[in-house]
């Protein structure tokens, strides 16, 4: 394969921009800053400075303006404290589109990392919880958040928006169980707390952290419980064989039907079907229509 020349997004360096020198794209409502999530953004800057830099275009129009591609609500709140410049991600593309593609919002286990880093470095929790603006209690919990689960269940998560009380249910398991549940997560795009209840409710004694404990889940008898293990653990197992032949089915699919469109696209066969065998030749082209909205079958595949 020919080395194919990659373009990095951003330049490496932060430089120092005037906010004079900055055209956003929006303004920022006084609604806006009524709002809880613009408050603690703004409480933040307050309590250490600008975390997060603003990102504006790298090349500024003729009037020397930058367009600013995120970070409108952290320039109302510097401006907002007398502040005449910021610190600045310079973006090759100027459009904000481009930029929200190449970004990801901090997820769940990387927030964690950053309020352990925080802290590591001497921020105290009243300090960081005044930051963020919530309770010290909330930061406790996160401080803590990963206690107990699996170092192969967080690399698996670490991108992923989950529920901080999911992992309260990971915990309750055995670190092969928490592997398995996380891998089931993954395969269904589901993170959250009700379907980790579901999965520890049918997780065996055996397989959890403290197996010699009764598992006792709020709202279920012992029988139920015994009974949602049986009937989930049936459930894994045929959803890990759908998963297995998945791809496989749907290349046979593609083929087939792509054999099918070729078949009835011959008028000799088609007129033929339809004097002899209509109500085949309607199932074809049924099965055609259906399966040609989402798989489109190159000519190589159809022959």
């Amino acid at each position: 394969m020919d080395n194919v020349e990659v373009k990095i997004a951003f330049e490496e360096g932060i430089v120092v921009v005037p906010f004079e020198a900055i055209l956003p794209l929006k303004q920022v409502s006084e609604e806006t800053k009524k709002l809880v999530r613009y408050k603690r953004v703004a409480q933040s800057i307050a309590e250490v400075g600008l975390i997060e830099p603003l990102v504006v275009s790298r090349q500024p129009d003729e009037n020397g303006k930058h367009l600013l591609l995120d970070g409108h609500w952290r320039r109302a709140a510097l401006l907002d404290r007398g502040e005449t410049s910021a610190r600045c991600i310079l973006a090759h593309d100027d459009e904000t589109f481009t930029y929200n593609k190449r970004i990801n919002h901090l997820a769940t286990i990387q927030e964690y990392f950053m309020i352990v880093r925080a802290l590591a470095r001497g921020v105290s929790e009243e300090k960081l919880a005044k930051a963020l603006d919530v309770n010290i209690g909330h930061i406790k919990r996160r401080r803590a958040m990963l206690d107990g689960i699996s170092p192969e269940v967080i690399e698996m998560l670490k991108d992923k928006m989950v529920s901080t009380v999911t992992f309260d249910a990971l915990r309750r398991m055995g670190s092969m169980r928490q592997v398995e549940v996380a891998e089931l997560m993954l395969s269904a795009s589901n993170f959250t707390i009700g379907y980790a209840r579901a999965l520890l409710a049918a997780t065996k004694q055996a397989d959890l952290a403290k197996p010699e404990r009764v598992k006792r889940i709020d709202g279920m008898t012992p029988e139920q419980i015994a009974r949602m293990e049986r009937e989930m653990s049936v459930l894994q197992q045929d959803f890990k064989a759908v998963e297995t032949s998945y791809g496989e089915d749907v290349l046979h699919l593609v083929i087939a039907c792509g054999y099918v469109s070729k078949l009835i696209g011959n008028k000799k066969v088609e007129r033929y079907l339809d004097q002899n065998h209509p109500e085949i030749l309607e199932e074809f082209k049924s099965i055609v229509s259906v399966t040609s909205l989402d798989n489109p079958v190159p000519e190589a595949v159809a022959h």
